[in-house]
């Protein structure tokens, strides 16, 4: 069976275990199906998410061009606290950025090989800890607007981690009983004086459910510089397909590449 598609995030469904599809073209495949089942990759084109063009992937699927002027690659996607459409101005486009910025934001704690904070909508629990690789996750405040989630999240940064390292988060390693909730009591008194009043305790931890097991060891490959890259699919987590001998593909990292799947 043969597939051929511009590449994009794996989409998913909290379920035990977690539910994945491949969002090839928009065609749906269910990668849990796949397990033990050796999968062929060929790299045949570029495809930007945003304006089409077969353009190089620059970063995040988008062309470079795209990259610095599209609204949806903005430096708010990676640095909240940068946003500004609560003051009703724009950086790239303003609609645009009001209709993800304006809406209520989750700060939270997760671990994903070490404990991290992050941000994100609440629209997007739990996908944004699935995309994330997080064994637990766990809110600790619930803000207006994604400024307001920046700048706790700036605060937090000053303790906490803020970005995953893949590989400790591929190793899955973490003791039973890690409790997010010791966290959330220790990085209170590091909120900002004038946002403490986001914080918020009524949140359980959640623990998310992988079909995956860490394999002895951990190795990326790039379509990149592997542009024909096959192996059996053994599991998954966060974005990352694993593959036997502890080969990992990192989905949301080839976004906007046009691929041939065989499988």
């Amino acid at each position: 069976m043969k597939f051929c598609g511009q590449l994009l995030k794996m989409t998913t469904q909290n379920a035990k275990p977690i539910q994945y599809y491949l969002n090839l073209s928009h065609d749906l495949i269910n990668m849990n199906q796949l397990f033990g089942k050796k999968l062929k990759w060929k790299h045949v084109g570029f495809d930007c998410v945003a304006c089409g063009g077969d353009e190089r992937i620059f970063r995040m699927g988008f062309c470079k061009r795209c990259f610095y002027e599209s609204p949806y690659a903005s430096d708010t996607i990676i640095r909240p606290e940068l946003s500004t459409a609560h003051l009703d101005i724009g950086d790239r486009d303003l609609e645009v950025e009001k209709a993800m910025q304006l809406h209520p934001h989750i700060v939270y704690l997760a671990y994903t090989g070490d404990v991290k904070v992050g941000v994100t909508r609440r629209s997007q629990i739990p996908t944004r800890w699935i995309d994330q690789g997080a064994t637990f996750a766990l809110p600790i405040a619930e803000t207006d607007n994604r400024y307001e989630a920046g700048m706790i999240e700036v605060a937090m940064k000053e303790h906490l981690a803020d970005k995953t390292n893949w590989r400790k988060m591929l190793e899955d390693d973490y003791e039973d009983d890690l409790d997010l909730a010791d966290f959330r009591e220790k990085v209170k008194e590091y909120f900002p004086d004038n946002f403490k009043n986001f914080y918020s305790h009524a949140h359980e931890m959640m623990r998310l459910d992988f079909p995956y097991e860490a394999p002895e060891k951990i190795t990326s490959v790039s379509l990149d510089k592997n542009p024909e890259f096959e192996g059996v699919l053994r599991g998954i987590k966060g974005q990352y397909l694993s593959f036997d001998g502890g080969t990992f593909l990192n989905v949301r990292a080839h976004e906007g590449y046009v691929v041939e799947l065989e499988i």
